[in-house]
């Protein structure tokens, strides 16, 4: 298990909280366009502030090579206390004798962020000697950025070797979502993975046939399913190298006794194109100059029934071109039977990724399900059942 902020004193009046955040976010025009990720770290700093914490925001901000000023915190500080509706504070280094002599002069129930991490080159090389500088600035670490837990940088995971370690709100909620989606599920349990090429996400299928009842394929994916099936899936995004591949994980899953839903009817059309000309058809009928869409009807009212058969749900990726109406028809239907099932108590839904995040906004449904990850790469990892070091370090020696 780890410790959470829970488990920290409760009066931190004058500590120092060095808080590992995911304040990587979109900008337009030097504004945040999305402040989704700003939003998620308000409940843990809050809180620490309220017990008179000094809190001290650590994060990383693009791929910056050294030192470059387009990629600075500083406007993402001044958006940050807006969203906090709190005051804000910079500190133009995260590491060193310049950003010591600053934290001292914050006040107890003060916030600063913190200069980009990745200005210092050891912080993606999780340099020991990068650690213990940013380490000097706190007397706790509190990692709320799952987002970036599969990552073992100096922020994430360094920091938990050299200072009491505690989950943030938004990491403790993460954890918890996941533990319950596949650590300890309540069965049967049913996956639905899409988007456009197996070969991204291979391990992801390999490790849940093993933990899941029921694997939903969508998305371009599914048709290197169909063809490695015997399926003439005409001119449909399809990866026919990897037929061997897609015929052994459906071997694996018939041998784990998981059971492997590919749609029988797809819609197909001639364009790749917001509301091209389009059809439904078997999927053995599809037309030799036509691409598969999205799933069609049929296939959807079945995935719903099967939906309706189960306790929990993990979601990564669209079932077809949802960026292109109509083609977002199967991608929206089963989301908001998911939805509904989870608004009816019967169904613990989780779901995470980008494309997946967008998918679900674009149903209207994303505030009904039961948990969605705004997290990337640490979402598929975990899903590939990879131990993620920023999580793994906080389950580690420090204790408080």
């Amino acid at each position: 298990m780890f410790a959470t902020i829970d488990d920290m004193p409760g009066d931190l009046r004058g500590k120092r909280v060095l808080v590992r955040a995911d304040l990587n976010v979109p900008m337009q025009d030097g504004v945040v366009s999305d402040a989704t990720r700003l939003q998620a770290c308000v409940p843990t700093v809050a809180a620490l502030a309220d017990r008179g914490a000094v809190v001290l925001i650590l994060s990383h901000f693009g791929r910056p090579k050294g030192v470059e000023k387009a990629l600075s915190l500083r406007p993402i500080a001044w958006a940050l206390g807006e969203v906090l509706g709190r005051e804000m504070a910079f500190v133009a280094d995260c590491a060193g004798p310049d950003a010591e002599a600053a934290v001292v002069e914050l006040h107890p129930g003060q916030i600063a962020v913190l200069e980009n991490t990745r200005f210092h080159p050891g912080e993606e090389a999780n340099d020991p000697a990068l650690a213990a500088a940013i380490a000097r600035l706190g007397d706790y670490f509190v990692n709320d950025a799952f987002s970036a837990a599969h990552r073992a940088h100096a922020s994430t995971e360094g920091l938990a070797h050299l200072l009491p370690a505690f989950a943030g709100r938004a990491m403790e909620a993460e954890l918890k979502a996941l533990e319950a989606a596949l650590g300890k599920p309540e069965r049967p349990v049913v996956a639905v993975v899409g988007g456009a090429k197996v070969s991204t996400k291979l391990d992801v299928l390999l490790h849940l046939v093993g933990k899941v009842d029921h694997l939903i394929i969508g998305g371009g994916m599914a048709n290197t399913f169909l063809a490695a099936n015997g399926v003439d899936v005409g001119k449909s995004l399809c990866e026919h190298a990897l037929a061997d591949t897609a015929r052994e994980i459906l071997t694996r899953a018939a041998a784990a006794g998981c059971t492997v839903h590919l749609p029988y009817d797809v819609v197909v059309a001639r364009e790749f194109k917001a509301h091209a000309a389009y059809e439904v058809v078997n999927i053995h009928e599809v037309p030799a100059d036509a691409m598969i869409l999205d799933l069609g009807p049929l296939a959807v009212e079945m995935l719903s029934d099967v939906l309706k058969t189960c306790a929990t749900l993990v979601w990564n990726g669209p079932l077809g071109a949802f960026e292109l109406e109509p083609f977002d028809a199967a991608t929206v239907a089963l989301a908001r039977t998911a939805a509904a099932l989870t608004e009816g108590g019967t169904l613990v839904s989780v779901a995470g990724g980008g494309d997946t995040v967008a998918a679900l906004n674009h149903a209207g449904v994303a505030d009904k399900f039961t948990f969605v990850s705004t997290a990337g790469g640490a979402f598929l990892e975990w899903m590939e059942g990879k131990t993620l070091p920023g999580v793994e370090a906080l389950q580690q020696e420090h204790r408080p």
